[in-house]
Parts: C-alpha cells; structure tokens; sequence
C-alpha cells in the first residue's frame, strides 16, 4: 500500500450503521479464497488487522507481521501519533481509528477495512485496558470501563471479521488474553473476569466457526516496559525463566496461531515464562 491513511469515525462523514453492515455482509466479489488449509500458511500479502497497535504489545505485533510480509491494518484510539509512527514503519499501513466502546464503530473499523484492503484474512484483538481496585470499591462505571473493550468489544470485532472471512475463504483470529485470565490476582478481579472471558469466548467461537476460521488466544505473562513497579518486578522474580517476557516473544505466539493449519483452533498458549504453573 501506498502511503498512509487516517479516518476519523467520530465525523459527520462518516459511514453511516447501515452501509457500514452492508459492507461486510453483501458480497466483496473475490475470485479465489485467501486463506486455506496448508499445514503452514504463508502471511505475505495476507491482510491482517491488528486493534490497539499503536504502542507496546501491539505494536511489536504489527512490526512483526510487517516483516512476515502481511497487509498490516493499524487499529488506534487515541494514541494517534504512536499509531502513524507505526504505520509508517509498517510499510504505510493504514492507521483507522476507532472507539471500541461503539458496536457502531466497530462495525465501521471493519468496513472500512474490507473496503480498502478487499479483505481481511486475520484479526489480532490486542486493544485492553487495565485498572487496579479493591474488589469492595468497584464501581459500575470501574467494571463496565474494563469489560467494554476487554470483552465486548473482542466478541465484535471477531464478529464483524468472522462475517467477512466467510466469504472469502477463511480466516484466523488471535485473541490476547492474559496471565490474569489464568491465575486470580485479588486487586483487579474485574480484570480477571474480562480475560478469563475472552479464553472461553475463543473456545466457543473457535466452535463455532470451525473448520474455515479458527480462533485462538495468547497469554502474556509480566512484560515489562519502562513503567514497570514493584509489584510486576516481583512477578518477574517468581517467574521460573527467571526474567520478564519480550513485546516479540507475545508477536512470535501470535504469528504461530495466524500461520496454523485449521486443525489448530481453540487453543490458549501463555507466553508467561512459566509463571502461570507457580
């Protein structure tokens, strides 16, 4: 792709509900399916939206599949310079931004999306927020901020991207979930909840839509950037590989479940150094 492009969905210009749906229901008129059973899929010219790529994790997944070869469709909220920077160092990959809180939104991410790009052969749920509060001072406002990009926003986009892959051949999903969706962490219950949700939600979907598109999930363990506290360097230390994880480590399990046979699907993979076995 040539250069790099920004929407603004908050616009009055924007694609309305309606013709966003229309999008990706009525047919996108390819001649041959994109993604098939091949026991290793090769992800060169593959079209693979990433949401949350902007920064940390995210980005390191985007750059990632860039150099893998893929159609890197960089997903952003309000990290807007994160997110061109990304892009640019994708290639020129198309920066869309979007308020995963909004079905709507959504809807029109993805639309737009298949729009450009004719296509979309992965998606990457990667977006999540992260807050931490004693259990007995959870608010409404504390658990619906966590569970609507965290949860509900996952089962959307992988609806929206599930509608579209069905007509062109297939598709894969990687869901990133986490350590916190294993193992209980007292101050951010709210949190666990939303993560283990999306584990169980990956496993019905990956029912769901078997054999033509999979769905899988990634747990990152601690992996620390530069506002690592004590409390992570403590996780750190308990971990028996002995050190925090890599942004490329969480990149490299998810490149595995994008290029796996449809014969891989349902499946969690903890990219935790072991921490989730303590």
């Amino acid at each position: 792709m040539n250069g790099e492009l920004k929407f603004d969905y908050t616009s009055r210009d924007s694609v309305d509900r309606a013709s966003a749906k229309r999008a990706y229901t009525e047919p996108l008129g390819l001649l041959e399916p994109t993604v098939t059973d091949n026991p290793e899929l090769d992800l060169r010219e593959k079209v693979v939206l990433v949401t949350g790529a902007a920064k940390r994790i995210g980005r390191a997944i985007a750059l990632r599949l860039a150099r893998e070869g893929a159609r890197v469709v960089i997903h952003y909220q309000t990290s807007e310079a994160d997110a061109r920077q990304t892009g640019a160092e994708c290639g020129g990959a198309p920066v869309l931004r979007a308020n995963l809180e909004s079905v709507a939104e959504i809807e029109r991410l993805f639309a737009e999306t298949a729009r450009l790009c004719g296509r979309i052969d992965g998606l990457v749920n990667n977006a999540a927020r992260f807050t931490r509060f004693d259990p007995l001072e959870i608010s409404e406002t504390d658990w619906d901020f966590i569970h609507t990009v965290n949860l509900k926003a996952v089962f959307f986009c992988c609806q929206a991207a599930a509608r579209i892959m069905q007509q062109t051949g297939g598709g894969r999903i990687v869901n990133l979930s986490s350590l916190g969706g294993i193992r209980p962490w007292a101050e951010h219950a709210h949190y666990c909840a939303s993560k283990a949700g999306v584990i169980m939600l990956t496993r019905a979907l990956a029912k769901a839509w078997a054999p033509r598109i999979t769905v899988n999930t990634v747990a990152p363990g601690v992996i620390p950037f530069d506002d690592i506290d004590e409390r992570g360097r403590r996780m750190i230390a308990a971990t028996p590989a002995g050190r925090g994880g890599t942004p490329d480590e969480v990149a490299s399990a998810v490149v595995y479940f994008l290029k796996a046979s449809s014969f891989v699907t349902g499946q969690l993979l903890a990219v935790d150094g072991g921490l989730s076995q303590r």
